[in-house]
């Protein structure tokens, strides 16, 4: 596994004043993204990224973390719903290992199963149209993966 990778108990001693954690819901067109407080306590939507050349992909994720003064992120891993690991969990790991080349920050991989699920019925249940919806869901799905990492430190402090 990469030097970057850490557990999900590792982030807490890493952040300083009111730094924030970074999400990221990788798909194959497009990466959802979300942000921390600087308290640690509340995931919010951040944008959807098109997906385009790694390179490219790369600077932008790098202006949102230099923006959001983010000191680790947080990537939802595509388990199969029987915890092992398919082509899309992969593709993650190799995403990760080649971002590690492009930014420093700890990475601390997240089981997002049912994450898209989840976030789609909220967003059904606001109301949401059918456009808007497809608009937002992976910033959506990368906001529910970051609310449950998140969720988990407050049990870790």
């Amino acid at each position: 596994m990469s030097d970057n990778v850490i557990e999900i108990d590792a982030v807490l001693p890493l952040q300083q004043k009111h730094q924030r954690i970074i999400c990221l819901d990788l798909g194959t067109k497009t990466i959802g993204v979300a942000v921390s407080d600087g308290l640690l306590s509340i995931a919010s939507s951040v944008k959807t990224i098109k997906r385009t050349k790694f390179t490219n992909d790369m600077i932008e994720l790098n202006e949102i973390i230099a923006i959001q003064d983010a000191f680790a992120i947080v990537i939802g891993l595509p388990l199969n719903m029987n915890g092992s690991e398919g082509p899309r969990a992969q593709a993650t790991r190799a995403f990760v290992r080649n971002m590690a080349q492009k930014c420093d920050l700890p990475v601390v991989f997240w089981d997002e199963r049912l994450s898209t699920v989840a976030a789609e019925r909220a967003m059904i249940e606001a109301d949401m149209s059918r456009k808007k919806r497809a608009e937002k869901i992976d910033s959506a799905a990368a906001t529910f993966i970051l609310q449950g990492a998140l969720d988990r430190l407050k049990n870790l402090r």
